[in-house]
């Protein structure tokens, strides 16, 4: 009876320590992507797409190579309240590799699947005042190395899809959390 207690006070810490992880596995990349303010999707109108024969076409890649970091975030923002999903990468459900590629692909910037990939990918930018609207945040949560990412949005705050709220939302950089647990940043507008 001790036994069985323990080893599933053992099972419930593992899978609250998995949940609480966004080092997505990548397998759910829906391809292609789907837009905001497309019917269904659960995103905001006013994003450039087409559809033809029921798929979704991403939008057009912007006309110049550098991307707006203010309209990046725009973007991201406007996802808000879409709730987290392990491996997902649409508005129906992010986690947060997924919700940056989405964002970043609205824009005609692909950006690897992985964290880790994303991590190593860009240029890297020092904190404080050289971090940008647009910029990616790394953060290391549940084993070393950057296995957490977010958009930031100006000042001390940035985006991301959590797991522990279950819902995309804006956080604080300077928070005693995300301090402690910031690895750095990378551009790639």
């Amino acid at each position: 009876m001790r036994q069985s207690v323990s080893l599933r006070a053992a099972l419930a810490l593992a899978v609250s320590t998995l949940a609480g992880a966004c080092a997505s596995s990548g397998n759910a990349v829906p391809r292609p992507f789907p837009l905001p303010g497309h019917a269904g999707t659960g995103g905001t109108a006013g994003t450039a797409g087409t559809e033809r024969r029921g798929q979704i076409q991403p939008p057009a890649p912007p006309q110049s190579s550098t991307v707006d970091g203010y309209a990046l975030a725009g973007t991201a923002l406007s996802l808000r309240g879409a709730p987290y999903r392990n491996g997902g990468a649409g508005p129906q459900g992010f986690d947060c590799s997924g919700f940056t590629q989405y964002v970043f692909a609205q824009y005609g910037v692909s950006l690897p699947r992985e964290v880790r990939e994303q991590f190593e990918q860009g240029k890297s930018v020092k904190g404080g005042e050289e971090l940008a609207a647009g910029d990616l945040l790394f953060f290391t949560t549940v084993a070393p190395g950057a296995t957490h990412v977010g958009i930031a949005i100006g000042g001390d705050q940035f985006v991301h899809a959590p797991s522990s709220t279950g819902v995309v939302r804006v956080e604080r950089l300077s928070a005693s959390y995300w301090s402690a647990r910031y690895l750095g940043a990378r551009r790639f507008m």
